[in-house]
């Protein structure tokens, strides 16, 4: 339940490789700390020419955040991504409903990972869908007390060391 199907890194690390290996044509993508600093309007450096990589690949994409509208749209606009707010993950709601999307497109179930930084969401939520899932480490550790402690749970569940980074 709590063991990604790969380890990275970070989202960059994605690459046609890995894509093929895992047999991956969609990616549901978080945001916060995925694509984007927690609560930053700007995408990480390199996100914005790794998506045109991933488009140029033929990769479908779509967001899922637990994050509001308000927080999601406008950096989904701006990176050129469907999304879907309020995901609700790990409940397989939102996951659910971007694999919908993606379908859409042509992608199978099968050929899609969640990408994530967080195993009590993004992990969780994936593994109960039945999806590849993809663990990503954030770009920047967070400094406030609620992530601090998600973290240190997590490494206690997964050995996770984020003094590393």
């Amino acid at each position: 339940m709590f063991k990604p199907t790969v380890r990275l890194k970070n989202v960059l690390s994605i690459d046609k490789h890995l894509l093929y290996k895992i047999k991956v044509k969609g990616l549901i993508l978080d945001l916060d700390n995925t694509l984007s600093m927690d609560g930053s309007p700007a995408a990480e450096l390199g996100v914005t020419e790794w998506l045109t990589e991933m488009r140029e690949l033929g990769i479908k994409m779509i967001i899922l955040s637990n994050n509001t509208s308000k927080r999601v749209a406008p950096l989904a606009r701006e990176l050129g991504i469907d999304f879907i707010a309020f995901g609700c993950k790990p409940l397989p709601f939102g996951i659910k409903k971007a694999a919908y999307r993606l379908k859409k497109s042509g992608v199978l179930r099968t050929q899609i990972a969640i990408v994530g930084d967080q195993i009590f969401t993004d992990i969780i939520g994936g593994n109960l869908y039945g999806i590849k899932t993809v663990l990503v480490e954030p770009f920047h550790l967070e400094g406030n007390w609620t992530f601090r402690l998600k973290r240190k749970v997590e490494s206690a569940i997964f050995s996770r060391d984020f003094t590393k980074l």
